[in-house]
């Protein structure tokens, strides 16, 4: 090192680590209002894709705003994160109480905010290269601003998944980056104090940001219980966010009223009140078929379904030696074998000695495992998302057949065949498309509707003789009337849902969708 060489300044030092902080902060808007975005409208592809595509623009139109700020710079930069401070923070506490409150107007609420926020952040980092550029040389202040703007971004795009939401919430991780940003301006504030005119305005707005945000980081819980009470129109009990998705259960006791309800995402998976009704019709016409042959089926896996509520019903054959429940998140699992109220209603089925619990995805397990079972129980949610949707793929039943015994049978939840017509066969073709006997049928269930199933087996499914004792849907005489389909729920021609293309996803969005309107 040259003897006459020169250090880096603190005022420098202290603005290359806001420069770290502020890209953090920004990221942490924009995951915040695709992830609220994908949790509450669906489709996280298409909301990631339009919430960022959004958010860059006007990040671009902020730098371009930037070149009118030509005097003052260090007060406007003070300003401008207090502003970022204020609406990035806030941000998903304002989407929640506008999908609650407003759940019409919630779409221009989410990209208003998300056009504001990436406006200002937009003018952010332009302002403080020019601030920089006093005292640092071009090529060393491009190359030092985007190194830590970067790492910033690096930071948390691994924390935001991992550690923020399913630790903080989505609420008060946007709270808590406000505070930070808050703190950028609180720094630069008492670094440029020589330079700044009205310091005592410029500290007051500062102590009112941090005390507004601090205010919402107390009373977080508040406004995430409020707005998803008026969501879910019954108390919420238990919400959280896992790495995979937003867990909600609501409670609405007495006789008559729907007693527990799940909701992923937004999305009911049951409601006490009836959900024997859809695991009966699930789990049954596959078990009972099997048992059909003379033989009892021994070994049962279970994909998806992590509510144990499908094991509970395979666990009514005495005949199982072993259940294999492969779910994808283990907050699932967790929630259902350790909360009491949630175990009684699968009755401790996940805690049987009988039972395994896997969490990871059941695509690659499927490409790991070489076992073989009787019965497979495809319990996925709706495909409602790419991630999901590869899960009725051509390429997922492929798998599911090498793991089929010869005489087994797979059954796999297929959305409404009323609703949802085209979705339905959409399933039927593309299990039927890897050489597999589809025998699709339905059942009503009250919390969703008229809701479709379809059987997957190497010979024809036969219709079975007797059912376990202390059902309280299925019967034996009943069972034929699941299998016949009136004109309006009749099949349809339809594509083969494969990874490359992921026509079910779409189709599913389109029929769903005119139902939302």
């Amino acid at each position: 090192m040259s003897p006459h060489a020169v250090g880096p300044r603190p005022v420098e030092v202290a603005l290359l680590a806001s420069v770290f902080v502020v890209a953090a902060c920004g990221l942490v808007y924009e995951l915040a209002a695709g992830a609220l975005a994908s949790y509450l409208l669906g489709d996280s592809v298409l909301q990631f894709s339009t919430v960022i595509g959004a958010y860059l623009f006007a990040m671009g139109i902020g730098s371009w705003l930037s070149r009118f700020f030509e005097r003052q710079l260090t007060a406007h930069f003070l300003r401008i994160e207090l502003m970022v401070a204020l609406a990035g923070g806030s941000l998903p506490a304002i989407l929640f109480v506008a999908h609650a409150w407003v759940p019409g107007s919630f779409r221009f609420v989410l990209y208003a905010m998300v056009l504001l926020v990436g406006m200002l952040v937009g003018l952010e980092i332009p302002l403080v290269m020019r601030i920089l550029k006093r005292n640092v040389a071009l090529k060393d202040l491009v190359s030092q601003v985007l190194t830590f703007d970067y790492l910033g971004a690096l930071a948390v795009s691994v924390a935001f998944p991992l550690l923020l939401v399913p630790k903080l919430g989505l609420v008060r991780t946007g709270l808590l980056f406000g505070l930070l940003n808050s703190a950028v301006a609180l720094w630069a504030l008492w670094l440029f104090r020589h330079e700044l005119r009205r310091f005592a305005a410029h500290a007051w707005a500062c102590g009112v940001v941090l005390a507004l945000l601090g205010v919402g980081m107390v009373a977080a819980d508040h406004i995430t219980t409020w707005a998803e009470d008026r969501l879910y129109q019954d108390k919420a009990i238990i919400a959280q966010s896992s790495p995979y998705q937003r867990i909600v259960v609501t409670h609405s006791p007495g006789e008559g009223q729907l007693g527990y309800r799940l909701f992923l995402n937004g999305n009911l998976q049951f409601a006490q009140r009836d959900e024997y009704r859809y695991h009966e019709a699930l789990v049954h016409p596959a078990m009972a078929a099997f048992s059909a042959t003379g033989a009892s089926p021994k070994k049962v896996a279970v994909l998806g379904g992590g509510d144990g509520m499908a094991v509970r019903e395979v666990l009514k054959y005495s005949g199982v030696e072993s259940v294999t429940l492969v779910e994808l998140d283990p907050a699932m699992t967790t929630l259902f074998t350790q909360t009491p109220e949630l175990a009684a209603l699968n009755s401790e089925s996940l805690r049987s000695p009988k039972v395994k619990v896997i969490n990871t995805d059941a695509f690659t397990w499927l490409q790991g495992t070489d076992e073989v079972f009787d019965v497979v129980v495809v319990d996925f949610p709706d495909p409602t998302n790419f991630s999901v949707g590869k899960l009725f793929t051509n390429a997922f039943y492929a798998l599911l057949d090498k793991h089929l015994a010869a005489s087994g049978y797979a059954v796999v939840q297929t959305t409404s065949p009323l609703i949802a017509r085209k979705s339905f066969w959409t399933v039927v073709t593309t299990i039927e498309s890897v050489g597999l006997t589809a025998t699709p049928y339905h059942a009503h269930v009250p919390s969703f509707g008229e809701w479709g199933f379809v059987l997957a087996s190497r010979r024809p499914w036969r219709m079975p003789t007797a059912l376990p004792a202390g059902l309280r849907f299925l019967n034996v005489p009943s069972l034929p009337l699941l299998f016949d389909f009136p004109q309006d729920m009749g099949r349809v021609p339809t594509e083969v849902n494969r990874l490359s293309n992921q026509v079910l996803v779409t189709t599913y969005e389109e029929e769903w969708g005119r139902v939302a309107k």
